[in-house]
């Protein structure tokens, strides 16, 4: 079984996840580990992450390494270069006879529609969209990272938080529930402390106040419901502008949901759904799984039929 048995890995700025399959794609054993990605514009990939969660999940599955093939989906691996050193890295831990790294969009997007037709919406720490055509063309929108994109994702809408607690403060903003809860939940005295507090938070602790501000918008506090619509907002546009790029199209493509924001449950997936509405969504029996789809990738594409 060892032999054909592969790695999936998804990494990002929260959590590193792996997932073992046999080769018939059944699961054998999962493992976890901390961020993968610990610069959020940077990219910068702790290899020592990958390492662990893969190592916990073949020691769940009763198997050492190395497997045959491992694929990671991995949070700011657009471009080439930043793959291929992630690669040769990945080749010198022995965790795999071959290795192969995708981006945690491109992953996703394998678990929901494999190689057929759809568009992907992720928001959790970040948020990004992949989409597929009907004749194979692929696009994606956002994706861009905390400093100049990631619209609509939980770090967009913590920090967009954070700046309406600090101008409520001032008296430069109106006045808002987000002050006094936000403060709490970062267990601090007041305002004054926003500053070193914020300035210390890892990438994941501000997108972790998230839930927070959407709570509050469901509270009735206008001020964080603002905030939530124009989270909706940005991740629809998403949404139409890929479906813009790649139409025309036969008949609409499905949409997955992933993030923790937009899984089964999340606060901002029955809003986002009501926001594309013409798009029909993929009836998922769980949520859109990163490693799982990670995994299924380097078992078809990386080893073929065996």
């Amino acid at each position: 079984m060892k032999a054909r048995s592969v790695i999936g890995i998804d990494g990002g700025a929260t959590a590193t996840r792996a997932v073992v399959l046999d080769d018939r794609g059944n699961e054998l054993g999962r493992g976890r580990a901390g961020p993968a990605l610990t610069d959020g514009n940077g990219g910068t990939i702790e290899i020592d992450a990958l390492a662990a969660a893969a190592e916990r999940a073949a020691e769940q599955a009763g198997l050492t390494l190395p497997v045959a093939a491992l694929c990671a989906g991995l949070a700011g691996m657009g471009r080439e270069e930043d793959r291929a050193t992630v690669e040769a890295a990945l080749e010198t831990r022995g965790i795999a006879s071959t290795s192969r790294v995708v981006t945690d969009a491109e992953a996703a997007y394998y678990d929901a529609f494999a190689d057929g037709p759809g568009i992907l919406l992720i928001s959790g720490t970040g948020s990004i969209a992949w989409c597929r055509a009907e004749d194979g063309r692929e696009a994606r929108a956002g994706g861009w990272g905390s400093l100049i994109g990631d619209e609509g994702s939980g770090y967009d809408i913590g920090l967009r938080g954070l700046r309406a607690a600090v101008r409520a403060a001032d008296g430069r903003g109106a006045e808002t529930e987000l002050l006094a809860r936000l403060t709490a939940d970062l267990g601090i005295a007041g305002p004054e402390d926003l500053v070193t507090r914020a300035a210390s938070a890892a990438k994941s602790e501000i997108a972790g106040l998230a839930p927070l501000v959407c709570d509050l918008a469901r509270a009735g506090d206008a001020v964080a419901a603002t905030i939530v619509d124009a989270a909706i907002a940005s991740l629809a546009g998403h949404v139409a502008a890929l479906l813009g790029r790649l139409g025309p199209w036969n008949a609409p493509p499905g949409l997955a949901l992933g993030g923790g924001l937009l899984s089964p449950g999340g606060p901002l997936r029955d809003a986002l759904v009501l926001a594309t509405g013409d798009y029909p969504c993929v009836p998922l029996a769980a949520e859109v799984d990163a490693a799982r789809g990670a995994a299924l990738m380097a078992l078809r594409k990386l080893l073929g039929p065996g």
